[in-house]
């Protein structure tokens, strides 16, 4: 499947595409707006051109996990962006992202404006890499388990992985 990722911001998002079949993610750059409305304006031309089957959108959480006002914000752009698209849209935990991009710059040769030209699309293929980490992950643990209630039978199995509710 080929992911379009967001990490949406006030006045810039940057973008990312890959691909969970190679897992191959590359920056595509950013986008550049004056609001919600027109960063929804320049989306179809995005998609047009990179063909997504899904988006992923960052979702800033607090760092207790909690939703604050601007991932409230970015929940209801998400709906948004599902009903304009009709693509599936999965929301992703972005905290520390940008934190990543700048550490995956560290290293690179680049004044302050050009770090801040490539933040918002690096945080991007941050988000749509633990993305899809977490995907293959899910779909391994639910391959295993299935093999073990194939192996074992379904109630050793429900016997052997019932959650302690501690009583």
């Amino acid at each position: 499947m080929r992911y379009l990722a967001l990490d949406l911001g006030g006045k810039r998002t940057g973008l990312a595409v890959g691909d969970d079949d190679t897992f191959i993610i590359s920056p595509i750059g950013r986008v550049e707006h004056a609001n919600e409305t027109h960063f929804i304006e320049q989306l179809p031309k995005v998609i047009r051109e990179h063909e997504p089957d899904a988006i992923v959108v960052g979702l800033p959480l607090n760092m207790d996990g909690t939703e604050g006002p601007q991932a409230k914000k970015v929940i209801a752009l998400a709906k948004l962006i599902e009903q304009q698209t009709k693509l599936a849209v999965h929301l992703f935990d972005e905290r520390l992202t940008s934190f990543e991009a700048d550490g995956m710059m560290g290293p690179m040769e680049l004044t302050r404006a050009g770090k801040k030209l490539r933040r918002d699309a690096l945080a991007a293929v941050t988000i749509l890499c633990d993305f899809m980490s977490h995907a293959e992950r899910t779909k391994n643990q639910s391959e295993c388990e299935q093999g073990d209630q194939e192996k074992y039978g379904e109630q050793k199995y429900q016997d052997e992985h019932e959650c302690d509710d501690g009583e």
